[in-house]
């Protein structure tokens, strides 16, 4: 039986604006890109009546039982996609949940590009968006993980091509919760990436943009706020920013050495605090 090995990148927001409030859901606009880091996923057929999904590694504690990747299947089964076929899969988590890395919606995603390449199944971009809707807002931006602007309609553009950046990447003892720090939302900003083009993804202008939840995560977390100005220290990143919701901060370099001699004098510094260098993608 042939066994699959898929790499599940994480994702990490350069840019985030919150634009406006649905109905459940609030509008965002986000320049994203993915890096090395990533989540291992190990695909095969399987005997049975039911699919065999289970997580191991550093970040599988607590991964619930109405996870993505359940309910990218069960989406699947109840639509009858996949012809009766099962899967086990298995999911090593390297990457830290309630971190703004996009970890599980990644997972999904990647998944079901692997479906979709492999001819499991056969759906046209109208059913992908649906079924990426169906399971969460961001899954769409992991079925091609390359750098993507999120224009706050909800348009989706690709880039190839674009600068890359050594990252460092840090989280402290703990998460933040999505839900939690949306609900904090009390203003909104104008749209400025409702017509992308790849000059917003040049250094100039990733400088002038922002992630509008810091404010609002670092009013409940000052020591992430503190974390921030300690990382701006070390060996001159280009810039530092949160991703997604948080927890995890992201320091930019234009240099591997740099971007490696700079983990080494956060690590002495905080050392029970997770930390991982990686290269956008």
């Amino acid at each position: 039986m042939k066994i699959y090995k898929v790499k599940s990148f994480a994702k990490i927001n350069l840019v985030l604006h919150v634009t406006g409030k649905l109905k459940k859901l609030h509008k965002i606009e986000s320049i994203i890109k993915f890096i090395q880091l990533h989540d291992l996923i190990t695909i095969k057929m399987a005997k049975g009546s039911n699919h065999k999904i289970s997580f191991n590694g550093h970040f599988s504690k607590n991964i619930r039982k109405d996870n993505t990747v359940d309910n990218l299947f069960k989406i699947l089964d109840d639509e009858n996609l996949l012809n009766n076929k099962k899967f086990q899969i298995k999911v090593k988590k390297n990457i830290p949940q309630e971190a703004g890395l996009g970890g599980g919606s990644m997972n999904a995603a990647t998944i079901l590009n692997f479906l979709i390449e492999k001819k499991f199944i056969r759906i046209n971009q109208k059913k992908i968006l649906q079924i990426t809707n169906l399971i969460g807002s961001d899954v769409i931006l992991g079925i091609n993980p390359i750098s993507t602007i999120l224009s706050s309609n909800g348009a989706v553009k690709r880039f190839l091509e674009t600068s890359s950046f050594y990252t460092l990447l840090v989280r402290p003892n703990f998460g933040c919760s999505t839900k939690k720090i949306y609900s904090g939302v009390k203003k909104f900003s104008k749209p400025v990436l409702n017509n992308p083009n790849k000059n917003m993804l040049n250094l100039r202008l990733l400088l002038k943009y922002e992630n509008a939840l810091e404010k609002i995560v670092f009013s409940k977390y000052q020591n992430l706020e503190k974390l921030k100005f300690f990382l701006e220290k070390l060996n001159q990143p280009l810039f530092v920013r949160m991703t997604g919701s948080g927890s995890v901060l992201v320091a930019y370099y234009q240099r591997k050495r740099d971007c490696e001699l700079a983990k080494v004098k956060f690590k002495r510094k905080f050392r029970n605090y997770w930390c991982n260098t990686s290269k956008t993608i």
